[in-house]
């Protein structure tokens, strides 16, 4: 036990380097899944029928395929059309793509939880059909949808560890860089477990309070 938390803190400042970029990364993909997902859900909700089936098509592609198989697209196939990132940029880009799929549908059920009669009498007090919708219908499919989204976001910190396999420095690259240099591969990948673990957990109970908080339940 002496020797692996000797191991153990001898490395966590290369761990904790690449923490830094894995949270970096998870704020950034967080953000933009956030608000591109909206666009899709009331695009599919509201839009008309060109921009409903746009929207449909995206999401239905982006979740039927592996997020693996979009990472490696995006860093190692769009440059064959002129389309270079970064690796750290590519996983932003990809894992956006993603997540904004999955979150458009968590945000186009909780619309549909909404009473149609709110919309009406929106309507009837004077609102127009963008404010009823900006100003009742969204903020209130937002708290029912709290829970499945809060689930999402933890599932996102922990997806930004495939950000290794196109040579990003995050948390699990710098573990497997470290290994391939110790060829201690059991024991940094625990240490790299035990990190994430804290890190989720931490978040986790964030989020958890933040529902407590504000989810609103039908």
């Amino acid at each position: 036990m002496s020797d692996f938390l000797a191991f153990a803190w001898q490395h966590l400042p290369a761990l904790l380097r690449g923490l830094q970029y894995t949270l970096l990364i998870w704020v950034v993909v967080v953000v933009f899944g956030f608000i591109f997902g909206w666009l899709l859900a009331v695009a599919r909700i509201y839009g008309n029928p060109v921009m409903r089936w746009l929207a449909i098509g995206y999401i239905e592609l982006f979740r039927g395929t592996p997020v693996l198989v979009q990472l490696f697209i995006v860093y190692s196939g769009l440059p064959n059309i002129g389309i270079v990132f970064t690796p750290i940029v590519a996983a932003m880009v990809a894992f956006s793509l993603n997540t904004s799929a999955y979150q458009a549908e968590y945000f186009r059920g909780g619309v549909g939880a909404i009473r149609s009669g709110q919309t009406a009498a929106a309507r009837a007090a004077g609102m127009t059909r963008r404010q009823a919708i900006s100003y009742i219908v969204l903020p209130q499919a937002m708290r029912i949808v709290l829970p499945q989204w809060s689930n999402e976001v933890i599932l996102e910190l922990k997806y930004t560890s495939i950000a290794f396999a196109i040579g990003v420095h995050e948390l699990m690259g710098e573990a497997k860089l470290i290994g391939a240099d110790t060829f201690n591969y059991f024991q940094i990948f625990l240490v790299a477990a035990i990190v994430y673990f804290v890190v989720v957990t931490i978040f986790t109970s964030v989020l958890d309070g933040v529902e407590r908080r504000y989810a609103l339940r039908q």
